[in-house]
Parts: structure tokens; sequence; C-alpha cells
């Protein structure tokens, strides 16, 4: 698909009216000359209640989520970039090539029209960058002070190949754990503009799609054997999760994981660990120990994992639960057990 080129939107108003029961001429206003102008595909431009795309493979990789990011613009991304990036990347954690997406937008009374223009238009640039199209979509508004500016919910659809089977329930015992890059960029540039942190630095979000390395693995014939993107909860709940499904316990080299200088002293200023702080286009790799410097060398052979390293590995499941253990500069053991909620700031 292809972004919309610059235009002057001759739109009535600067900011969204609310549009009482959802029709009239300023919604479609809204919907032909944001949304449609910048998702512009053939599917799209059926005009239809439903989108009608064709079925390439025999299984289907599905899923969704919602997005109420504060603030809506942060360093490296925003609300709409997230969006499409986060859909994108849960699909490619099952091992599925991206294809479609929906996007329905809850637009507060009162929005600048110039914000939802840069949002949309930055979700298009994504979606370019992913290699998938926006098919479908809803719009609604509600009534000023009731919807923090914008949220968006996105689908995705994806195909898996014959023969793909990444899932925690195939982690054994004996895998190597591999990262694809340095940890909690994402959650530190939307907690510190929130906060008004000056960090005396450039760091932005790593929001990135991570189709790219996913399918370098799956070209390659690498038997991944499980997938997982470092969202709300960082590495630390990444992988505390996959031990409970999966039976097993995994022990990492901390000093093993990057954290950029910018990120670590902002944790200490926040009181936070940067192994619990959320990443939009990071992922630990789960492979047999003996693929592990083969896939190695493919993920540093992408972009957005060029810094991917090698942190640890899968032990048979010594307790009742399964456990993460982070191994200090000195060899001591401290356990990473999944946090309460309130402990985890909303940055998605």
């Amino acid at each position: 698909m292809t972004p919309s080129p610059s235009c002057s939107l001759p739109l009535r108003h600067d900011t969204v009216q609310l549009a009482h029961g959802g029709g009239g001429r300023l919604m479609r206003e809204l919907i032909e000359q944001v949304f449609a102008a910048a998702f512009d595909n053939p599917v799209l431009a059926a005009r239809h209640d439903s989108a009608v795309v064709p079925v390439e493979a025999a299984r289907l990789a599905m899923t969704t989520d919602s997005y109420v990011v504060d603030p809506l613009f942060f360093p490296g991304g925003d609300i709409g970039k997230l969006a499409v990036v986060g859909t994108v990347n849960d699909l490619c954690m099952a091992g599925a090539e991206p294809a479609y997406l929906t996007a329905g937008f809850v637009l507060e009374e009162g929005l600048p029209i110039d914000h939802l223009v840069r949002i949309v238009r930055s979700m298009a640039d994504a979606c370019l960058e992913s290699g998938v199209s926006i098919v479908t979509g809803d719009t609604k508004v509600v009534d000023r002070g009731r919807g923090h500016g914008v949220y968006v919910n996105t689908a995705g659809v994806g195909w898996l190949r014959d023969g793909i089977d990444v899932r925690p329930s195939r982690i054994r015992p004996g895998d190597a754990v591999l990262l694809s890059g340095d940890v909690g960029r994402h959650g530190v540039a939307v907690m510190s503009v929130r906060a008004g942190l000056e960090l005396g630095t450039d760091l932005e979000s790593d929001c990135a799609p991570l189709a790219g390395p996913v399918r370098a693995l799956i070209d390659a014939g690498v038997d991944v054997h499980c997938l997982r993107d470092l969202t709300r909860g960082g590495l630390a709940s990444a992988l505390a999760e996959l031990c409970l499904d999966a039976g097993v316990d995994v022990e990492i080299d901390e000093a093993s994981v990057p954290v950029h200088d910018a990120v670590r002293g902002a944790a200490e200023l926040l009181g936070l660990d940067p192994l619990y702080i959320a990443n939009e286009g990071r992922m630990v790799v789960i492979v047999a120990r003996d693929d592990a410097d083969r896939a190695l060398q493919l993920l540093r052979g992408c972009p957005v994992s060029s810094g991917s390293v090698a942190i640890g590995g899968v032990s048979e499941k010594r307790r009742a639960l399964g456990l993460v253990s982070a191994r200090g500069a000195f060899g001591g053991l401290r356990p990473l057990a999944l946090q309460s909620g309130e402990q985890l700031p909303r940055i998605c």
C-alpha cells in the first residue's frame, strides 16, 4: 500500500466534532479524507461492511489488541505506529506472515484534526514498512472528556506456512534463549515524556516491526521453538510467562542483557528494573542450542535485530512453578517473577 500524498484537508473544522449516531456528512468527510486516503488499497476501496480477502494458506494466525497510550506522541513513535507494529509483531510471534489489519478508532470530541492526520499517516507508514494493508475499520466519536483524544483497536490476520510450529509448549530443556537487542527503550521514551524527564539524550522508542528477522529465521529453515515479543512487563515478565506455560526454568546472565545508559539512568530515577520495562521492537527467540549460532547470525543481519545476543538457556523445572533466574556479576541468582499491574506502568 502507498501512503497518501500531502494534502490540505478541506474539512470544515480543525477539531473532531461530535457526530451523533455515528453518521452524517462530517463523519463521511473524516473517513474519506483522513482514513481512506491514507490506507488506500483495492480491498478497502470496495467501501463495504466487510473486507473480502483471498485465503492463500490453509492456516491463519489472528490477533487483536487495543491501544490507549499516554501521551499520544512520544520519541520514536505515536499511538498509530504502536497500533500497527504491536499487532504485526503478535502475528510474527506465531511464525506467521502478517497480511491484513483492521483498525477501529474511538475519537474524543475536540481532538485536533492535525493530530488525527499525523496518527493515521504514521499508521500508513508503519503498514508500508511491515508489508500489511488495513482493509476495514470503524470510527466512533465520544463526548469531550471521555476518550483521552483517541483510542485505537487493531486486529490482524497472517498466513502460516506448512510445518511452522512456534509455541511455548515446544520449549525444551537445553534450548538457547536469544534476545534481539537492548531492552527498555520504549517504556522509558513514553514514561520520560509523561513524567517530564530530561534524559540529556536523543533516546527513542524501539517501536518497530519484527517481520524481517522472523522471516529470515524461517526462510533459513531454523527450527524456532518459541518467539515472544517483550511488551508490557518487559523481558522478565515475558520469560516468566513462558516458564509457567512451558513448565520449565530459564536462567539468564544479567550482564549479557544490553541496556542503554539513558534507560538505566531513567530506571533508577523512576525506581524501575530495566528487565521489566516494556519494549515494542524486541523479542526473545528460543531455539535448540545447536541452532543458536546460526540464528544469531541471521538475526544480526536484520537492522531491527542487529544487536542480538545469547542471554541464557532453558533447564528442567526445578520448582513447583516455572521460574526465571538472573545471574549477577558476582555469581548470585535473583528470581524474576511476574509483578503486579501496579508495578508495571501502562505504556501501550
